[in-house]
């Protein structure tokens, strides 16, 4: 078993119109067997940016404290918040910084940039990015994420629309993976307002 599948996991950004949502589940296990059932797997970095991190929980826990910590220096130094863009980076290049004893993380970054422009991305364990106009997946469930998305997914969603296609897709998902699911968490991004809504899925 890898160290990537120790706890389970499985996290999905998707665009919408002026608009994106993050998803993840909420089981925490050691291998087959479950620790918690609300476990926590994306986090605010501001109000217009997210991530989202699979993987070793412990390092995911830690790699955020480190992105909090470095993100906050950025905001007292330059008076105004991060661009998505300029996180990404950021991510990418502490994560390269630990290349020789990497943190077990994939990331999935989403967030609001200039004019309302949606951006998502995700990169492997030591930085490599992968920038996408649709959606992004990551975690165990990362395969069956990827059919269930490339089917459900349309441009241009409205936000409703939007929160209905990442929840479909995730549960499906998450079905098809025994070290992933009880239950969603989505995060719903528009330019105005954030939603926070806890899905309720298959319990075994």
């Amino acid at each position: 078993m890898s160290i990537f599948e120790y706890n389970g996991s499985a996290v999905v950004a998707m665009v919408g119109k002026n608009c994106f949502a993050i998803a993840s589940d909420r089981r925490l296990g050691v291998q087959l067997q479950t620790v918690a059932t609300d476990f926590q797997r994306v986090f605010k970095i501001h109000d217009r940016l997210y991530i989202g991190l699979s993987g070793l929980a412990t390092d995911a826990q830690t790699l955020y404290q480190r992105l909090v910590f470095r993100h906050k220096l950025y905001q007292l130094r330059e008076e105004r918040d991060m661009k998505p863009q300029t996180f990404a980076s950021l991510v990418s290049a502490l994560l390269y910084e630990k290349r020789f004893g990497p943190y077990f993380c994939q990331p999935v970054i989403a967030g609001l940039g200039d004019n309302d422009e949606p951006f998502i991305c995700t990169m492997d364990c030591l930085g490599a990015k992968e920038l996408a106009k649709d959606f992004v997946v990551s975690g165990t469930a990362s395969e069956s994420l990827y059919g269930a998305c490339e089917s459900m997914y349309k441009p241009s969603m409205e936000p409703e629309e939007l929160f209905e296609t990442i929840s479909q897709a995730l549960l499906a998902s998450v079905d098809r993976d025994c070290l992933s699911g009880w239950g969603g968490y989505v995060l719903l991004v528009t330019p105005t307002e954030v939603q926070e809504r806890v899905l309720k899925g298959r319990m075994d």
